[in-house]
Formats: C-alpha cells, sequence, structure tokens
C-alpha cells in the first residue's frame, strides 16, 4: 500500500505542453485502495485512472507567483460588461475582446490558468488561431465552467441551487478532448437569507458529485462555494458561516471519494458584508481567512485560489498580499474576474488602437497579484480606477 500511494502522489510541478494537445488520451492505471477498520467492514476509495495527471495540473495551476484568470462570464454577463464601454453583444465583440486578453505578451508569466466559456473553449481569435493552443502557447492551462447557473431553491428561505449535473459526464469528456484540463462549478451561500440547512447541503452536495464526475473525466475541479457579499453583517458572522459552508463540503467530497489532491478550492476572503459599516483591514481578513482555512481545509489541496467577489482591484490584491506573508501549506492565490479584467476593459473601450494599452493595464493587474502571491506587493503607483469597488447588490453571474 505504501507504494501504491507513492506512485499516486508522484508528479513533475510542470505539465508538458504536449500533454494538452487535443485528443491525446494520458490515462493511468486505476489505482485503487482498500481499508479495514477492526470493529467495521472494509471500504474501497478509489482513485481516478486520471489520477497523476490530475495531481500534475493541480499544481501548475498552483505554481509559484501565478494564478488564474477568470474569464468565464455567461454571454448574458459578458454583454452587461461589453454594454458599459457602449458596445452590442455579438459573437464578434466577445471574440475580439477574448483575443485581446489570451493574447497578451507575457501574460503566462504571472497567470497559470484560464476559466473559459464553453463558447470561448470552441472558439477561435480574430487571426484564426484557436484560443486553446493561444494559452497553451503562453504555459497557461485551459479550463472550463460546467455548470448550469443558479436556480431558485424549492423549500429554502428565497435562496439558490446550482444546476448542471445531468449530462456533466459526457461534457466533461468533451470538454477534455478539446483541450480543457480543470473545471469550474460555482454556487452561492447568501448570509442574509440564512443561510439555510438546506441550501448548505445542496451546495456541498452539488460541488462534491461535480467534482467526482470531473475528476473522472480527468479535469481537476475548482470547488466554489461562494459566500456573497451581500449584507450588512460583521466579518465574525461571515467567518461563522464559512466554517459551516467548508465542514460540509469536505464531508460530502469525503463521501464522493473524490482525491483531495487533485483539486482547487476557489473560495471567498471572510470578510464583512459588503453593507456593513465597520470595515475590515487587509490583516483582519488575512486573519480570519487563513484562520477559517487552517480550521477546515486539509494540507493535502495543493492551491487556494480566491475570489474576488466585488472587491476592487487594489482591495484585492492588498487582501491576497496579506496573506503571503508567512508561508501557507497550501498555494495561496487568486482566480479573479473583475478584479484583473475591470480597468483593461475600460481602457480598451471596443477600439482596435486601444487594444496595447488594454492588454498593458491587464498585465499590471496580473503582475500585482502575481507580486501578492509571493508576498511582494506593495501597493504603490496604483492609479483611481484600480481603487474603485466593484460590488452589485444581487449580482447575477
Amino acid at each position: 500500500m505504501a507504494s501504491a500511494s507513492a506512485t499516486l502522489l508522484k508528479s513533475s510541478p510542470i505539465i508538458d505542453k504536449s500533454e494538452w494537445i487535443k485528443g491525446q488520451n494520458l490515462r493511468h492505471p486505476s489505482v485503487c485502495f482498500v481499508r479495514s477498520h477492526p470493529t467495521s467492514a472494509a471500504f474501497t476509495v478509489r482513485a481516478s485512472s486520471y489520477a497523476d495527471e490530475l495531481v500534475k495540473t493541480a499544481k501548475t495551476v498552483a505554481s509559484p507567483g501565478r494564478g488564474i484568470l477568470a474569464m468565464d462570464e455567461s454571454n448574458a454577463t459578458c454583454g452587461k460588461r461589453l454594454a458599459s464601454i457602449g458596445l452590442e453583444n455579438t459573437e464578434a465583440n466577445r471574440q475580439a475582446y477574448r483575443t485581446l486578453l489570451v493574447s497578451a505578451p507575457g501574460l503566462g508569466n504571472y497567470i497559470s490558468g484560464a476559466i473559459l466559456f464553453e463558447e470561448t473553449l470552441y472558439q477561435s481569435t480574430i487571426d484564426g488561431k484557436k484560443m486553446v493552443d493561444v494559452l497553451v502557447e503562453q504555459n497557461i492551462v485551459p479550463g472550463i465552467k460546467v455548470d448550469k447557473g443558479l436556480v431558485p431553491l424549492p423549500g429554502s428561505n428565497n435562496e439558490s441551487w446550482c444546476q448542471g449535473l445531468d449530462g456533466l459526464s459526457s461534457r466533461t469528456a468533451a470538454y477534455y478532448q478539446q483541450g480543457a484540463r480543470f473545471a469550474k462549478w460555482r454556487t452561492v451561500v447568501s448570509i442574509p437569507n440564512g443561510p439555510s440547512a438546506l441550501a448548505v447541503k445542496e451546495a456541498a452536495w452539488g460541488l462534491a458529485r461535480y467534482a467526482a464526475i470531473s475528476q473522472d473525466s480527468g479535469l481537476v475541479p475548482i470547488v466554489e462555494p461562494e459566500i456573497l457579499l451581500d449584507g450588512d453583517h460583521g466579518i465574525d458572522r461571515t467567518f461563522e458561516v464559512a466554517q459551516q459552508v467548508w465542514a460540509e463540503v469536505f464531508f460530502y467530497l469525503a463521501e464522493n471519494n473524490v482525491m483531495f489532491e487533485g483539486i482547487l478550492l476557489k473560495p471567498s476572503m471572510v470578510t464583512p458584508g459588503a453593507e456593513c459599516k465597520d470595515k475590515a483591514t487587509p490583516q483582519q481578513v488575512a486573519d480570519y481567512t487563513l484562520k477559517l482555512l487552517h480550521r477546515r481545509i486539509p494540507p493535502a489541496v495543493p492551491g487556494i485560489m480566491f475570489l474576488s467577489g466585488g472587491q476592487s482591484e487594489v482591495e484585492a490584491t492588498l487582501n491576497l498580499n496579506a496573506m503571503n506573508q508567512s508561508p501557507n501549506p497550501w498555494h495561496v492565490s487568486f482566480s479573479y474576474a473583475r478584479a484583473l479584467q475591470n480597468t483593461c476593459l475600460k481602457t480598451w473601450g471596443g477600439r482596435p488602437e486601444n487594444v496595447k494599452a488594454a492588454q498593458d493595464a491587464l498585465l499590471v493587474r496580473a503582475k500585482a497579484n502575481s507580486l501578492a502571491q509571493l508576498g511582494k506587493y506593495t501597493g504603490e503607483g496604483e492609479s483611481e480606477e484600480a481603487k474603485k469597488g466593484m460590488f452589485v447588490k444581487g449580482y447575477v453571474y
């Protein structure tokens, strides 16, 4: 059994680019562990046939000084972003914007993974090159959003649940063939609405089933139960709810035989509600968040990739930097959407002549968060735009 465990966990930190080529099958022999307890029957924990690859992918995404660019906005959400700069929501405009993002020179120095919407996974750049290929050339692992969005949860306190498990196995297998190597599933928990025990259990169970299915298809699952910023509650209440949520999540991940070494987490930072009068300093956010992680997250998990959740670009970076002032058992990094893209989008404004300036703005934010992952961000020279909060009450993703 010891040798089997060593084989399972043995991996090199970087995936060779050839391993991402579309259609290449990297299955490894299945590994099974049989454990017995003196007072109970033996049970079997199965590791995915992709076990070695999953560990390697997770470690690649969780590599020093790098994080995730979340660019998986649905077409409707992307349309809202385009509308904010006066552009129509057309496939051509979405393609132009996504091309700008993935082709930013040197992006892979700071970004290890990019979460894509399904349209983007199968899309080419305006120059006719596959988006996936452009990412791989930058040493960025392509990922894919696989959930089907939030819908009302009957029997709850006006809460929601995340749909998308039906047909997920066939979809994740197809995404793997297209070049994706990790997946994302976002569900949410609302503090003002409870949260009810039903909503928390539904969120945790859905995440666990998705994670198991994804691993079975060769995709590293990003586990994301977002605790929404909505509300006027204090930071202690957020901490209390986060403990409850993550306890449920890891219970059901274990129930579903998910391999912890082959997952990544995308949690909310522990902050006060957006409408709370008592604001928290970066050090307070770091103290509460790290205390939560130490209490709830096993050290086997390779990476904690925080979401920004409506924080300003600078605020999200300062909080991440504060969490990396001393060594952590996990790679503590970022998986930001608006907190990487906001200034970039406004700089671009839909004008071809602004593409380079917009890419430079993206690289400024990516480098700032890279430094924060290393605990070396100072906050000097930040623009006023980067300091503006982006919280939207009742935000629909």
